[in-house]
């Protein structure tokens, strides 16, 4: 299943502007301008679910969190900074998850780039 849900994940990764894919702590990230916004975590350091963290704010990472926290979690490390994570699984919403990376974009990219 990982690979099916990648291959998704890299696609609505990458069809936002100027975005790059680059292995960074044996994962896949997806950055724009050089910063990153997005992350796989493919199970890293034992972490029970496959997941995508996602460059975010307190309030939205909050919001998630308590209304789904089967879908949604303060991710470690980036969680600190209102990064939030989201499962990928067979119940993923791909809608709202695309929602969330070009949010995740936004909050990464140049002003030039988000007018």
């Amino acid at each position: 299943m990982a690979k099916r849900e990648l291959t998704r994940l890299r696609k609505l990764c990458l069809a936002l502007p100027e975005t790059t894919e680059k292995v960074a702590w044996g994962e896949p990230t997806w950055r724009v301008a050089g910063k990153m916004f997005a992350m796989l975590d493919d199970h890293h350091h034992g972490a029970p679910d496959l997941s995508v963290w996602l460059k975010s704010d307190f309030e939205t990472q909050s919001v998630l969190v308590e209304s789904a926290p089967k879908r949604f979690f303060v991710p470690p490390y980036q969680g600190k900074a209102g990064w939030i994570a989201a499962r990928l699984d067979r119940n993923t919403d791909w809608e709202e998850l695309a929602e969330l990376v070009e949010e995740a974009w936004r909050r990464a990219a140049p002003p030039r780039l988000t007018r």
